[in-house]
C-alpha cells in the first residue's frame, strides 16, 4: 500500500499490482509525476444487476496486456505510443469493502486531484456505475461534457437503486454533468427511452452502416464540446466478449468497434474509461484481450494529437 498525500490526509487509497498496464512502471505518486495520462483500476462490482465478477476486470486487463507489449508500435498507428505520450499506471483504488459511497468519494477525490495536477485519466472498471463518480470529478474540472458511450444498454434507466450500473446516465444529466443533446450512445440493443435527448446508434445500424458515415455523424453531434468516452465491453457481441456480466447477442465485432473508436481522434476527449470485464465468464482471455486492445487504442487516440518527443 502506498503512502501519498490527498489533501492534508494520508492517502492509502491505492495499492500496487505486480505490474502495470502494458508493463508501464507502477507509479504510486502519479499526482507529482511527468505522466500525462494515468491509469487507475477500480475493482468494484456491487452495483451489478446480473453476473458479478468484474471487480477482477482491472487485473485481467493488465495481465493480458503483456501480449500487446512486445510490439514497438500498434497497427495501424505509424508511431510508438511512448514516443508521444507519457503514461503511468497507479494501481487500483482501495475503498471500504461493500461500501459503494466510500468508493464514490475516494474515486472522485483521486481523479479530481489528478485533473488538478494537469493529468488526464483512463480508468478500468469494475462495473459501469464507476463512471458516475468519474463524471462528477471531470465535470468539476471541465464543466458540462458530451458523452460518447459504447454499450449494449443505454444505462438511462430510473428504476434502479442509488447504486446501480444501469442508472448513471439517468442521473448524470440531472446533475448537470453531461448534455444528452451532444451525446451519442453506440451499439445499443436493449429497450430504452427514445425521448431523453441522447442520440442512439443501435447495434443493427452500427453493424450495417458505413463506419465513416457514422464517425462523421458522431463528430457533428458532439461538436467542440469536451468529451467523456466510456466503453462497456458488452457493446461487443458475446462471440467477441463473453466475459461480461450482462451479455447481449447481436453486438459489434471488435473490428467494427475499433474502427469507430479510431475515428474519434478529432474529438476533445478529456477522460476515458473501460468497464464490465468479468474474467470468471471469459474464454481463453478473449474479452480481456479485446478490452486491453481497446484501451491501447484509446491511448493512441491521445498520442496521435501530439508530435514525437
Amino acid at each position: 500500500m502506498i503512502n501519498s498525500t490527498l489533501g492534508n490526509q494520508e492517502d492509502t487509497s491505492l495499492v500496487s499490482n505486480a505490474f502495470g498496464f502494458l508493463r508501464f512502471p507502477l507509479n504510486f505518486q502519479p499526482y507529482n509525476s511527468d505522466a500525462e495520462w494515468v491509469i487507475t483500476g477500480v475493482p468494484f462490482d456491487i452495483a451489478t444487476s446480473g453476473r458479478a465478477g468484474c471487480r477482477h476486470g482491472p487485473a485481467a486487463i493488465r495481465q493480458i496486456s503483456t501480449n500487446l507489449a512486445w510490439e514497438s508500435q500498434r497497427w495501424p498507428w505509424n508511431f510508438k505510443l511512448t514516443d508521444r505520450l507519457n503514461v503511468a499506471d497507479c494501481g487500483d483504488l482501495v475503498f471500504t469493502l461493500g461500501d459503494a459511497q466510500d468508493m464514490c468519494d475516494k474515486l472522485e477525490a483521486h481523479i479530481g486531484k489528478l485533473l488538478s495536477a494537469g493529468k488526464r485519466c483512463l480508468t478500468f472498471g469494475g462495473d459501469h456505475f464507476v463512471t458516475l463518480p468519474l463524471l462528477r470529478a471531470h465535470a468539476k474540472h471541465f464543466g458540462k461534457m458530451a458523452l460518447v458511450h459504447f454499450d449494449a444498454h443505454t444505462d438511462t434507466y430510473n428504476y434502479g437503486g442509488k447504486y446501480d450500473h444501469g442508472t448513471m446516465f439517468y442521473h448524470a444529466p440531472k446533475e448537470g454533468l453531461i448534455d444528452p443533446n451532444y451525446s451519442v450512445q453506440i451499439g445499443i440493443r436493449t429497450e430504452h427511452d427514445t425521448d431523453n435527448g441522447f442520440t442512439v446508434l443501435d447495434a443493427a445500424q452500427v453493424n450495417d452502416r458505413n463506419a465513416e458515415d457514422m464517425i462523421e455523424q458522431i463528430k457533428s453531434i458532439v461538436g467542440d464540446m469536451p468529451v467523456y468516452l466510456t466503453f462497456d465491453i458488452d457493446c461487443l457481441d458475446p462471440a467477441f466478449a463473453p466475459g461480461t456480466g450482462t451479455p447481449v447477442v447481436g453486438g459489434l465485432t471488435s473490428d467494427r468497434a475499433m474502427k469507430l473508436l479510431r475515428g474519434l481522434q478529432p474529438l476533445n476527449i478529456v477522460g476515458m474509461d473501460l468497464v464490465e470485464v468479468s474474467p470468471a465468464y471469459d474464454q481463453s482471455d478473449i474479452t480481456a484481450l479485446a478490452a486491453a486492445s481497446i484501451a491501447l487504442d484509446m491511448l493512441y487516440l491521445q498520442a496521435s494529437k501530439k508530435e514525437a518527443k
